[in-house]
């Protein structure tokens, strides 16, 4: 009974939050199934990694430290911070390479994804290892459910999100933004587990994760916004060239994109999901050189065509035709 509860306080409350991340994202949703395969990285492959990382870190402080007790605290607020955000963050690097990988917003998701999926398998051993009674299992659902699992989150989350800001930025010193976000993502980590460890310090804690979370959804909703502008800048320019009406740019960018009526119902996602992805491969476009523009500049080729396509099925039959 106890393994089942375990099982079910783990997966539940992660796969609502992971629900509601990605429900988030929400001008250029990223695909399920590819957010869940980070989500599974984190709960299976980086707590896999991060066990075989302590325990190599752990085995050469034992020259140092003899002491069981004061390994044990330097394990939990020095070497879990370090090892834990390194094996969460390493298969970001991977998705940040991806030439669809469009902004800030993407390094958040995946890499709260990421976050979730550890949290859940690391609630599940605690659960298991320290729910020994209704109370303390009840006790643990909460604090870690609420406030551990939404730190590996967060903090992962953090580091995406500079690896983002990396990949789209014309700084001379971009190349540091990953090294800054991956030790933002080591300090929340440190701090939070550093504060849990002592009693006298426990509501600080609590304090400074709901803090860390007021941050965290003020800098989605600040990513969001600019995905606004992104979208809103890069299609009305292309309105003016007569691909589309310029009133659909409008109409995108608000909850009536999600009505019928302004556009032919059997092709309304399909035609939402071209103009998105047309305004961010145009601004990827202009902050890209090399290879890189070429390729951004043939996909943005793509998706105009697309464009007409959809719009004018039988203009596009006829031309075609004439063609041939």
């Amino acid at each position: 009974m106890l393994v089942i509860i375990s099982i079910l306080a783990a997966i539940i409350p992660m796969v609502s939050y992971l629900l509601i991340i990605w429900m988030m994202d929400k001008y250029e949703r990223e695909p399920l199934t590819y957010v869940a395969l980070h989500f599974f990285w984190g709960a299976f492959g980086a707590i896999l990694f991060a066990i075989i990382g302590s325990t190599i870190v752990s085995m050469q402080m034992m020259f140092i430290v003899r002491d069981s007790e004061s390994l044990s605290l330097l394990e939990t607020i020095l070497v879990a911070p370090f090892v834990e955000e390194i094996t969460k963050g390493i298969f970001l690097i991977a998705t940040v390479a991806n030439r669809k990988f469009d902004n800030l917003t993407d390094g958040l998701v995946y890499g709260g994804a990421i976050g979730l999926g550890f949290g859940m398998t690391e609630n599940f051993m605690y659960f298991l290892s320290y729910g020994d009674t209704l109370s303390s299992l009840i006790v643990l659902v909460i604090i870690r459910s609420g406030f551990s699992a939404v730190m590996h989150c967060i903090a992962t989350a953090i580091f995406g999100a500079f690896l983002g800001i990396a990949k789209f930025s014309t700084s001379k010193i971009r190349f540091m933004f990953p090294v800054i976000g991956l030790f933002i993502a080591m300090f929340i980590h440190f701090l939070w587990n550093l504060s849990v460890s002592f009693e006298n310090t426990y509501i600080l804690g609590i304090l400074f994760m709901l803090i860390i979370i007021i941050i965290f959804f003020v800098v989605f909703g600040l990513s969001l916004s600019n995905e606004r502008k992104i979208i809103s800048r890069e299609l009305l320019d292309e309105s003016d060239t007569a691909l589309f009406p310029a009133e659909h740019v409008t109409i995108l960018l608000s909850k009536r994109k999600n009505s019928k009526g302004w556009i032919a119902e059997s092709i309304r996602k399909e035609y939402i999901k071209l103009l998105t992805r047309l305004a961010f491969r145009k601004m990827q476009m202009k902050k890209s050189t090399g290879a890189k523009r070429d390729f951004y500049e043939s996909e943005v080729n793509t998706y105009r065509n697309k464009i007409r396509i959809i719009l004018n099925p039988n203009s596009d039959l006829e031309t075609t035709t004439e063609v041939l």
